[in-house]
């Protein structure tokens, strides 16, 4: 099979289907907030439906992420346009996100590029050749306790409110993004009070968390694909640097089929909502990695990019010079 040719049937938009996913995630989202405000004092309602407004969360910035592709609708701008909508309740800037993300596409899997990633990852060689604050530094931001609810944190809260490359892609929508996010606060302010802006940051806070790992696992994964030019390979990069996660078809739901994360970077051109009928078209024996959740936890224990077995692989053990002596 000739998986370029086979993902060309799958780029055709429908505005039908994109607006029943964006504006169903609104319903949705809408809806758990108001339920979540209301019933404010019964945790059992509260606790499920803040959660589901920040799952709706995270699906509004999946949407977001296709608006950016210009996949999601049929026009350019009908995209543009959803995407500075969603950005209001995604807290990420659209045009500093798209170009952010599109870079992220043009360097996947290049060692000589990696601050175009959204996780940073170090060598082997270059773990063995830092010091001792740096390995630290870099333990603690691998570390799923510090990576998930800190990362959350800073990206959604602190670093879109200003990117570093604001200047480059424009610092009036980065503004006027922020004026928007304010303004939103004040209306839920205006509505609900103290408790529906607490219900918002913390669902959101929510969501965030679960993003980054999301985001974590689409690119770290045992048998990823990192190499250097000239010898690496743009397309093995897309479909083996990008992971698939075979959690069920209602979980890629719930993410708009951001889970087929390989098929997406081979061609960022397919719509959300056509991912999954492409990814599972193409048979086994074409070599698509399919993880389950087993391996997905098992990922979070990879740190590093062995550059001779080209696997992502744990901290090394500490050489015996290196420990603490024991006594007696």
């Amino acid at each position: 099979m000739d998986i370029r040719a086979h993902t060309r049937k799958y780029v055709e938009k429908d505005n039908r289907l994109a607006a029943l996913s964006y504006f169903g995630t609104f319903a949705v989202y809408f809806t758990a907030f108001y339920l979540a405000v209301h019933y404010v004092s019964t945790w059992w309602i509260l606790v499920p439906m803040g959660a589901v407004m920040g799952l709706a969360a995270v699906r509004l910035y999946v949407l977001q992420h296709d608006t950016g592709h210009h996949s999601l609708f049929e026009t350019r701008k009908q995209n543009e346009l959803a995407g500075h909508a969603l950005s209001v309740f995604t807290f990420a800037p659209f045009e500093a996100m798209k170009q952010n993300h599109n870079m992220h596409h043009g360097f996947i899997g290049n060692l000589d590029h990696r601050e175009t990633g959204e996780i940073h990852t170090m060598t082997v060689k270059e773990w063995n050749a830092a010091g001792f604050w740096e390995r630290l530094g870099y333990r603690l931001y691998r570390n799923p306790l510090v990576l998930i609810p800190l990362g959350a944190l800073f990206t959604y809260f602190f670093r879109y409110r200003w990117p570093k490359n604001a200047a480059q892609f424009g610092v009036k929508g980065v503004v006027l993004h922020n004026l928007a996010v304010l303004a939103w606060a004040g209306v839920i302010y205006l509505l609900f009070g103290w408790t529906g802006i607490w219900v918002w940051l913390g669902s959101s806070y929510a969501g965030g968390m679960f993003g980054v790992w999301l985001v974590y696992l689409q690119h770290n994964f045992e048998d990823t694909y990192w190499d250097r030019r000239p010898d690496l390979d743009p397309q093995v990069a897309a479909l083996q640097g990008s992971s698939c996660l075979d959690f069920g078809w209602f979980f890629d739901f719930m993410v708009a089929n951001i889970t087929l994360h390989d098929i997406h970077h081979f061609n960022a051109r397919i719509p959300s909502y056509r991912l999954r009928q492409c990814h599972y078209a193409i048979p086994e024996e074409m070599g698509l990695r399919r993880i389950k959740f087993k391996e997905a936890l098992y990922a979070m224990h990879l740190k590093l990019w062995d550059e001779e077995s080209e696997r992502l692989v744990p901290f090394p053990a500490a050489r015996a010079s290196e420990r603490v002596a024991q006594p007696g």
